[in-house]
């Protein structure tokens, strides 16, 4: 089998998608990129030897050796990128969120609909292996049916990650319930079996937004700008974004459409980063401590107690390839475009539930600046949904290209 070969528009922090894409001999290469930074253009050409580098997104988008595209730019630039790739006829691999309004978001499910090229949704935690293991769990009836889902997430590294660059800006992101959230919210619709109807939330800029050390506008950021073990506290960090005008902590209470009630929670100053899922049926609860390699999902199931540590029963989290992205869900996400630009089919990864996590995470973040008012989750078109539970085929016709 010849390799699939990949453009690649953007190379900037999810240029490591790109690189885990990039297996020549083995199933895809990337042989074109296009990247506005030029610093980022060079990094590119020493990753994929041989590839076109270019700083004109429309010599991949255009180019017919191409058989499909990555979009790994920043979240508001997905709508147009994205569409402008469908119309071409390659399928199309957009790096998570959708985009960054429910109105963008539609507008790229619509897009794939009526031109029949596939759309594909890069929402990696499906391919977690913790996550796997809870859905699976949850699956075998071990909690009975869900009831209610809680979620913590403690974004250690948030500082570093979102207040250094684009990430701050609401006209970038509309804010990190959506472009953070959108991860977990999309887990969390996954686990629960619906959707967000009813959304509220409250949130504040607590702590970076005091933070004077800013960079100056169109300065690039500090060669230090991560690292593992420093800039702690949170005061001590320096060359922030320009803006920042997005909240670093946040509250979120959801109603399901199928009566799940859940509760979000996301803070960018904590001293760890991990997230917390604490899913709870009928006939008992789960919990993961960790996440990744030595983590366990905790369930229990079998009376009634006061608080006791030792669980019903304990599942160690399955072993991921080392050094992969997310956990190792980064290959398996890879794996499966792959195979879904080749053959079409169904996917565990879904644009309705992609774009209904970005619906989640606009309203909620409306819902916070409007003093905790709830928001109704607008409605998708029933014919887009129809045709992508199809596995993006019509009615009576075959799948797309």
């Amino acid at each position: 089998m010849t390799d699939l070969r990949l453009g690649v528009l953007g190379h900037g922090l999810r240029g490591s998608l790109a690189r885990t894409a990039h297996r020549p001999g083995a199933g895809s290469r990337v042989t074109a990129l296009a990247e506005h930074d030029a610093q980022a253009r060079t990094e590119a050409a020493v990753a994929f030897p041989g590839a076109v580098i270019s700083g004109d997104h429309r010599k991949v988008v255009e180019d017919p050796d191409i058989d499909a595209i990555l979009v790994l730019t920043p979240d508001h630039t997905h709508a147009d990128l994205a569409c402008e790739a469908l119309r071409a006829g390659k399928p199309v691999f957009v790096e998570k969120p959708l985009d960054i309004t429910v109105e963008r978001c539609d507008r790229i499910l619509r897009t794939a609909y009526e031109t029949g090229t596939r759309l594909y949704v890069g929402h990696n935690m499906r391919h977690m292996p913790v996550v796997r293991l809870m859905r699976d769990i949850i699956a075998r009836g071990e909690i009975g049916e869900v009831k209610t889902v809680w979620v913590r997430h403690f974004v250690g590294y948030g500082g570093d990650w979102y207040f250094k660059d684009w990430h701050a800006e609401r006209r970038c992101t509309t804010g990190l319930l959506l472009q953070k959230a959108a991860h977990d919210i999309d887990v969390l619709h996954w686990l629960a079996g619906g959707t967000t109807r009813q959304v509220q939330a409250m949130g504040e800029l607590m702590v970076y937004g005091d933070n004077p050390h800013r960079r100056a506008p169109g300065e690039p950021k500090a060669e230090d700008w991560y690292t593992k073990d420093g800039h702690w506290p949170p005061h001590t960090q320096r060359a922030l974004n320009p803006v920042i005008d997005v909240e670093d902590v946040s509250l979120v209470n959801m109603r399901l459409d199928n009566g799940v009630l859940a509760a979000y929670q996301q803070c960018h100053f904590t001293p760890d980063y991990w997230r917390n899922y604490t899913v709870i049926g009928d006939r008992g609860r789960l919990e993961n401590f960790g996440d990744g390699p030595g983590g366990v999902v905790r369930v229990w199931n079998s009376h009634r107690s006061g608080y006791r540590s030792e669980a019903d029963a304990e599942y160690p989290v399955p072993a991921a390839e080392d050094n992969a992205g997310h956990g190792g869900a980064d290959p398996l996400l890879i794996d499966e475009f792959v195979r879904f630009a080749r053959e079409g089919g169904r996917t565990d990864t879904s644009p309705v539930a992609a774009r209904m996590a970005v619906a989640t995470g606009a309203g909620a973040t409306e819902s916070l600046r409007d003093g905790g008012r709830p928001r109704e989750v607008p409605d998708l078109d029933p014919e887009l949904i129809a045709y992508f539970e199809r596995g993006q085929t019509r009615a009576g016709r075959g799948p797309g290209r």
